[in-house]
């Protein structure tokens, strides 16, 4: 069942187009990740989903039913604001039973739902704290519970882990996972975080400029990327420009880069544009020692050699920078600390990744 539908909705704001035409759907029980950067027009369409900013054109669509013409209360849609928006001078139960008592719930029926909220986000025992009693997580896990509270048809989540701090975003964004996943509630996350997005959708749609880019499942968008906004919005890439191709032998092409770096890739040719952009994802590049290049010659691999720029550790990964001969960069990233030990600012080593791992735009 598609719970929501939007269809060519657009929402102008004076000259600025901040959505463009976007058609989208959901079907019941999945979570669908809108990702993008500041200003995409992410927030402006789940504002108009939710009711609070209407389009200039286009439909919206909520369990079969147009409601353009409703107020946001009269859309049965939960919301879970950035800053969660807790009313400060009522407890936590209160909170919770907000949208209830307001959407006409019998008040027989309000405690025990109050109590089954709580005791999905594991907060039973607090119902008496105010919001200022409870740490930025706690709070966020009373706004959860007040907008899947009233059993909506879709829940519409905006940046909710960003005003978390690292390690207590990464706690909570498995509990919401499994929180969502519990309930089968039909949701909408948005978020400028690509880990976020990746984690938490079972599909991810990323926008740019008003418009949906592209659409499919975490692994499509990262290993599958539509163009190269995607490509860098989604990941860390390393790109080499150029406009001359080689030819190509067998199931590869042979490109040279502006600045003479040849590269072979595993692609389409009929494909290839006069001018092109190749990226190579950091998780992909191998450093090899110097003295151990017959490791990556052979048809399949691209061997470059450099000389090691820096070494950054950042907890389990490091980052090591080469710089080419052709004074182009590479950034390389190590999956264990232990694997990357011996790598020195200096060192002549080969950066090795495969032809199948260079995306081509």
């Amino acid at each position: 069942m598609t719970v929501l539908e939007l269809k060519d909705v657009t929402k102008r704001y004076g000259g600025f187009l901040a959505v463009d035409s976007v058609s989208l759907n959901i079907e019941e029980g999945r979570v669908l990740s809108l990702l993008g950067p500041s200003g995409c027009g992410k927030t402006t369409t789940l504002r108009i989903i939710a009711g609070f900013a209407s389009p200039d054109g286009g439909v919206v669509e909520i369990a079969g039913e147009n409601v353009r013409h409703l107020k946001p209360y009269e859309r049965n849609v939960g919301l879970l604001f950035q800053d969660y928006a807790l009313f400060p001078h009522m407890t936590v139960a209160q909170n919770v039973a907000y949208g209830m008592r307001h959407r006409g719930t019998p008040s027989s029926a309000i405690p025990s739902r109050v109590k089954q909220m709580l005791s999905l986000v594991q907060l039973v025992g607090m119902e008496f704290r105010y919001p200022s009693q409870l740490s930025g997580g706690q709070q966020q896990r009373v706004a959860l519970a007040r907008a899947l509270a009233t059993d909506p048809k879709i829940v519409l989540l905006d940046e909710p882990l960003s005003a978390l701090d690292a390690k207590l975003r990464l706690e909570l964004r498995i509990e919401l996972k499994e929180i969502l996943r519990a309930v089968g509630a039909t949701t909408i996350v948005v978020t400028h975080d690509q880990e976020e997005a990746l984690s938490l959708g079972d599909e991810v749609a990323v926008m740019h400029a008003g418009k949906i880019v592209q659409r499919g499942t975490p692994t499509q968008i990262y290993k599958a990327p539509a163009n190269r906004f995607v490509a860098e919005f989604v990941g860390r890439s390393n790109w080499f420009n150029g406009s001359r191709r080689l030819g190509s032998t067998g199931d590869f092409n042979s490109y040279l880069t502006g600045d003479g770096v040849e590269i072979r890739c595993r692609s389409d040719q009929s494909k290839m544009q006069d001018t092109y952009d190749l990226c190579i994802r950091p998780e992909n590049i191998e450093l090899v020692d110097g003295s151990a290049r017959a490791l990556g010659e052979d048809a399949e691999s691209n061997v470059l050699g450099g000389v090691v720029l820096d070494v950054a550790p950042l907890g389990a990964d490091v980052h090591v920078v080469v710089e080419l001969p052709s004074k182009g960069r590479l950034l390389a990233i190590r999956k264990n600390l232990g694997r990357a030990t011996g790598v020195v600012p200096g060192q002549q080593v080969h950066a090795v990744f495969s032809a199948s791992d260079v995306l081509v735009f």
